[in-house]
């Protein structure tokens, strides 16, 4: 077996073994490519990200969405040593279990799924890759999802452990917790390893700035507007509210000033080409500004050596965590709680609960040839309802949409 230097043997196990295919490939080149080629990936293109995939060309799906955390999480890992393929796939695989309508949807699929372990967005994403895309079975013939290596299934593990009461994060339903104490063996209880941190804010500081640069094409965020005393004060204090209650308002008023102080930072965005020009530098440059610092405070704090699955921990500077998290704030404020959105919002909702209650009046009839099955199969009313929240959840934003009219008539 063909491993990365600094991960083990046990780091490249595969839930059912199997043999390597192709000579002097890495068993984590085959787990990338995997990801890449599945049909969740793909799903993504027609997904939410920040307003309705297909809407405009230029606002971002779930899919161009997780294109760049792949790429700003390889190169981040890289630069600390992890191996460049597994921090590849942990971004290309973070939001696989993300239903239509984003994290609306994930909301009204909780709901739907309150009595049987609710619904969450990791734990869904560890279920794609374990269970739902089709690509290996056991020997009793249940499927083993992508079959991933253990280094590989670790590092999109963001919250280490199963549903907790009173913790809305967590990253896997009862009924995957075999596999998911198979990945997590010999691994430090409720520690993340080293190149999920990495994907972690590969993430963050994605969709922190993306946010911002769709917002702002799509009109919804005044770059005067924003500007003006009174709404930095309100995006500072949601950013302390919904983000981080344990840092004061005023130090995040100082982050949002410095951002916005920045000679990158456009004061108007017409959507002249001059203007793309203007958002494009701001969005790389901030891209820069909350990476590197990232490098720099890591390699001070654990050395030059290479750092990979539980060797080390990222180290992000708190000013810079402080600027991301207003950022996130500043598109929350003006895209996500605009004022024409909240009957948006309740909609889709409505939309998801409904059709999860046609599916149970009528399934094993209205399911995917993928889903069927599983449907029939399954041992009671619970694993029959978790059966139809996958079906729900691999949805896009117009086939649920789609479905809804046909069945819910």
């Amino acid at each position: 077996m063909t491993t990365t230097e600094g991960y083990t043997p046990h780091d490249a196990q595969r839930w059912v073994p199997e043999p390597a295919k192709r000579a002097n490939r890495s068993p984590f080149q085959r787990d990338r490519a995997r990801v890449l080629h599945s049909s969740a990936l793909r799903r993504l293109a027609a997904k939410t990200q920040v307003v309705l995939a297909g809407e405009s060309d230029f606002p971002r799906t779930r899919l161009t969405h997780t294109l760049e955390v792949a790429q700003i999480s390889r190169e981040l890992g890289e630069a600390l040593g992890c191996d460049p393929d597994v921090a590849d796939l942990a971004g290309l695989a973070h939001d696989l279990g993300h239903p239509p309508f984003g994290h609306n949807g994930e909301d009204a699929l909780n709901d739907a799924a309150a009595q049987i372990g609710g619904f969450e967005g990791n734990a869904q994403s560890f279920r794609v890759l374990t269970r739902l895309e089709s690509k290996s079975v056991t020997d009793e013939g249940e499927s083993a999802g992508l079959n991933l290596t253990r280094a590989s299934l670790d590092g999109v593990v963001k919250y280490p452990w199963p549903r907790i009461t009173g913790n809305r994060k967590f990253n896997t339903y009862a009924d995957d917790e075999a596999v998911f104490d198979w990945v997590r063996e010999k691994s430090p209880a409720g520690r993340r390893c080293f190149e999920a941190q990495v994907m972690d804010w590969s993430d963050d500081v994605a969709y922190s700035v993306h946010d911002l640069e769709d917002g702002v094409h799509a009109g919804h965020i005044d770059l005067e507007l924003a500007a003006d005393d009174e709404q930095k004060q309100a995006v500072s204090q949601l950013a302390h509210d919904w983000y981080t209650p344990d840092v004061d308002v005023a130090e995040l008023r100082e982050a949002l000033d410095r951002i916005q102080a920045l000679t990158q930072w456009p004061k108007r965005f017409d959507g002249t080409s001059h203007d793309m020009v203007v958002l494009k530098n701001l969005t790389s440059s901030l891209i820069g500004r909350f990476v590197q610092p990232s490098i720099d405070a890591t390699r001070e704090a654990f050395g030059q050596r290479p750092l990979q699955r539980y060797a080390a921990d990222l180290i992000i500077p708190q000013d810079r965590r402080n600027e991301v998290v207003v950022l996130k704030s500043l598109a929350n404020l003006f895209v996500f709680q605009r004022q024409d959105s909240a009957a948006v919002y309740l909609r889709q909702q409505e939309v998801i609960v409904e059709l999860v209650d046609a599916l149970v009046a009528r399934a094993p009839e209205g399911l995917d040839a993928l889903f069927a099955p599983a449907f029939q199969a399954a041992p009671d009313d619970a694993a029959r309802l978790r059966v139809i929240i996958d079906q729900v959840a691999s949805l896009t934003d117009r086939s649920v949409i789609r479905w809804h009219t046909t069945l819910c008539r």
